[in-house]
């Protein structure tokens, strides 16, 4: 029943004018100022248009809750010291490596996980998913998650069915079009329980960028290779480079920080009407 669903089209027909959508999805959400303005550019609205099937009235509301969501829980004031306790094991991080098509690698290990406060979790994760936008390299609007499931097991210690829905919920809701696929990278069988309960609340299209893949399967390796130059892929993802990705919290805390520094220079011209026509961190 759930596969046929997932493979149903959940969404309207692509409308050829592209540009005549934005504007109107601009006329339709109204005056911006400040942080709305800078973060509403048209590529921006472009991708809650396509989150929605190019239906102007559920994309003004999804953009619309955003906005609200964005001025309450602020996700571009969070600095590295609010969050750095919950990076402590390196479960989240960004890589050293880039996929086959120059996009962020967001790393993800639940084995490491090392609290059981889900709101920071989702804040930690937040954090890190804003920094990934703010290091997209110019015209690419995307990332790529690359869950490593070594060491995993379903202990107290490992996220939680809710704050895994939270995090669902987030960054469906707040980062349409972010996501270009998520790898779960030999998850246990233990772990089929937890995706079967979670993936109820998964939209249909993210449900279709999630890969599971597996060292020693060929398909699996096909898939790697397809999405990652296995040349710049470290040995324990089945690439080639011999690089050390074991997780250096002081020296990722300082690239934290010097991150922190250009969000706060990008952000703090805010109140610059942009009207948001040139693409921005988010």
């Amino acid at each position: 029943m759930l596969q046929k669903w997932r493979g149903q089209n959940q969404h309207e027909a692509e409308p050829l004018d592209h540009e005549k959508m934005i504007k109107e999805l601009r006329v339709a959400i109204g005056p911006l100022s400040g942080h709305a303005s800078k973060f509403c550019t048209d590529a921006c609205l472009r991708r809650y248009l396509v989150a929605r099937g190019w239906n102007l009235e559920k994309a003004k509301k999804m953009l619309q809750d955003t906005l609200e969501w964005r001025s309450n829980y602020k996700p571009h004031e969070i600095r590295w010291e609010q969050v750095e306790e919950e990076g402590k094991t390196g479960k989240v991080s960004r890589a050293n490596f880039v996929d086959r098509f120059g996009r962020p690698v967001l790393i993800m290990r639940p084995g490491k996980q090392n609290t059981k406060t889900g709101e920071g979790n989702v804040r930690h994760l937040v954090y890190l998913i804003e920094n990934a936008i703010l290091n997209l390299p110019e015209g690419q609007e995307q990332m790529s998650w690359l869950i490593d499931f070594t060491g995993y097991s379903m202990n107290a210690t490992n996220i939680q069915p809710k704050t895994a829905r939270d995090i669902i919920n987030v960054t469906q809701s707040h980062y349409p079009e972010r996501l270009a696929i998520i790898v779960l990278y030999n998850p246990p069988k233990i772990f089929q329980a937890l995706f079967k309960v979670i993936s109820y609340f998964i939209d249909p299209k993210t449900y279709l960028k999630i890969k599971f893949v597996y060292p020693n399967d060929k398909e699996s390796i096909e898939i790697m290779k397809s999405y990652f130059d296995t040349d710049n892929l470290p040995r324990e993802f089945g690439g080639k480079a011999n690089f050390n990705l074991n997780y250096d919290h002081e020296e990722f805390s300082k690239l934290m920080v010097e991150d922190d520094i250009k969000k706060a220079k990008f952000w703090e011209s805010d109140n610059n009407d942009t009207n948001g026509h040139s693409e921005t961190t988010s």
